[in-house]
């Protein structure tokens, strides 16, 4: 039961003005209470700190399997509490069993947060992820990252001709040969489809153009014929540079997203980057190629491939 605080007041005199009384503080937030100790159930309340901690964890079991992690961890800090008698640690010793279930759900939370991060096809991170470690590296004072996005070319084809369950196991081998690729410190995650982005904290614009290219190889060179004797897969990039700015994270994707539909228009194969200039260039054996499309000033991306173009 809750005091109720009165105010009383004198009759206002005339001409005078009475000062209005003070907003009572706002209450501290309460305890979660195990099924079965609420105010509708006194004579059901335990009254040994022992008990009372054993209905949070039973409470914080059933919160687990329904996978209400937060709320669990709340019943669980409230029969620590109980059990050590207080912050200072006075009272007896966690029991063993309890100690278990507590890491035990600790990993529960931790697994099911790993999950949610990841894709559930070809188990690197998903675009929730990305999205969310971007936004924290160009947040990060004086961080540079670099973003390249791949896409695998002439992927619509290896479906339409093996299937979709084969071009599953693609994105698969597609995923290991990437991540292989990439330097310390850099990780891949798929941005959609047959799109993935190549994440490289920390490295200058020609470093990254460095380490997209050494990606871009690796994949040229594999042996696909594992999957199927005629399979051979490539991949094209496009690979942007960025510091701490406003909006950051659109503007390196959208830079990426557009240099990427250069170097698919300029043949394929390829890693597509910005010079100093500002010019639109090919790393590799591909800077030689003779027709490399640029897009306007305004970004905008050079013209659509010619009918019978495959993506």
């Amino acid at each position: 039961m809750t005091d109720t605080a009165w105010t009383m007041r004198s009759p206002a005199r005339p001409g005078r003005r009475t000062a209005p009384a003070p907003e009572p503080a706002a209450p501290e937030p309460a305890t979660p209470e195990p099924a079965g100790t609420g105010p509708g159930t006194p004579d059901m309340a335990p009254t040994s700190p022992a008990a009372r901690a054993a209905l949070h964890t039973a409470a914080a079991e059933r919160l687990a399997e329904h996978h209400r992690y937060e709320q669990a961890y709340l019943h669980l800090r409230e029969a620590v509490r109980l059990l050590h008698g207080g912050p200072g640690g006075t009272g007896p010793a966690v029991p063993p069993p309890f100690e278990d279930e507590l890491d035990r759900l600790r990993r529960e939370h931790a697994e099911a947060r790993e999950q949610s991060r990841r894709d559930s096809l070809t188990a690197t991170y998903n675009r929730r992820y990305l999205d969310e470690r971007l936004a924290d590296l160009l947040a990060a004072d004086g961080q540079r990252v670099c973003l390249g996005l791949a896409d695998i070319d002439h992927f619509k084809q290896v479906n339409d001709t093996h299937g979709h369950p084969f071009g599953d196991r693609v994105l698969q081998r597609m995923v290991h040969e990437l991540g292989r690729a990439l330097p310390r410190g850099a990780f891949c995650a798929r941005y959609g489809g047959e799109e993935f982005a190549l994440v490289l904290p920390g490295l200058s614009p020609d470093d990254g153009v460095a380490a997209c290219e050494v990606v871009r190889e690796r994949v040229a060179a594999h042996d696909w014929s594992t999957l199927h004797p005629e399979l051979r897969m490539t991949i094209s990039i496009g690979i942007a540079h960025t510091g701490p700015a406003a909006g950051a994270v659109e503007a390196l994707v959208a830079e990426s997203d557009l240099l990427l539909y250069t170097a698919k228009q300029a043949g394929r194969n390829a890693v597509a980057y910005r010079s100093g200039e500002g010019r639109v260039v090919l790393a590799g054996a591909a800077a030689g190629r003779r027709s490399i499309p640029q897009p306007d000033a305004a970004g905008y991306r050079p013209d659509t491939p010619p009918p019978g173009h495959t993506p």
